[in-house]
């Protein structure tokens, strides 16, 4: 299995593992806010620092951690090399920083609160949505399969490009590309299968 900290929750003791879901949830919105709208290389770097200091603070695995971030190196390399481009240092400072502040306060959100009770926020917070139609209950079960899904596409790309390697096809995009797609629609139609197998998918 994949080893990124998306939903993996570890007990523990510390005042942010006490806060409930709802209102944790509602505290990672307003930093990914506060990332956007407050401007400066360094509020972005102060933002960087202590969502750091959040996930010293819990325990959060160093090496798992950084193995949940290196997905991002690609698209932090080329954010920064853009706005170093564009617009000067300060300003990629100012983006990579917040952009990775936000990350990290969401593996720390997810390392410190159960799917369950993440869930259950999520069913709590739409209940009032149910007279114009809403399905708490299918809406949290579509974020759950959401969760599982994105450590899952990240298992097929690591077999799938560990496969090109194998027959010395890990540089075509072709030998990744497609056997990646088409595995990905495999198992999503596997999980549309079990879930109308117990009747998840009927009106």
């Amino acid at each position: 299995m994949s080893q990124l900290l998306i939903g993996a929750y570890r007990p523990g003791r510390t005042l942010i593992h006490r806060i409930p879901a709802g209102p944790k949830l509602g505290l990672v919105a307003l930093f990914g806010i506060a990332t956007v709208t407050v401007p400066g290389d360094w509020s972005a770097l102060g933002f960087l620092a202590f969502a750091l200091g959040l996930a010293l603070w819990v325990r959060m695995p160093v090496r798992a951690t950084l193995r949940a971030l290196r997905p991002l190196l690609l698209v932090i390399v080329l954010v920064t090399a853009f706005q170093v481009w564009q617009k000067g240092w300060a300003t990629a400072i100012d983006v990579v920083a917040g952009l990775l502040a936000s990350v990290i306060i969401a593996l720390v959100f997810t390392a410190t609160t159960s799917i369950d009770s993440i869930l259950d926020a999520i069913t709590r917070g739409l209940g009032p949505f149910r007279r114009i139609g809403v399905n708490p209950e299918r809406v949290a079960l579509a974020f759950s399969l959401v969760l599982r899904a994105i450590p899952d596409i990240f298992d097929i790309a690591q077999e799938t490009r560990a496969a090109a390697k194998a027959r010395g096809l890990d540089r075509s995009p072709r030998a990744l590309l497609v056997p990646m797609a088409l595995r990905t629609v495999a198992r999503a139609y596997e999980t549309g299968d079990a879930l109308a197998a117990r009747g998840l998918g009927d009106d």
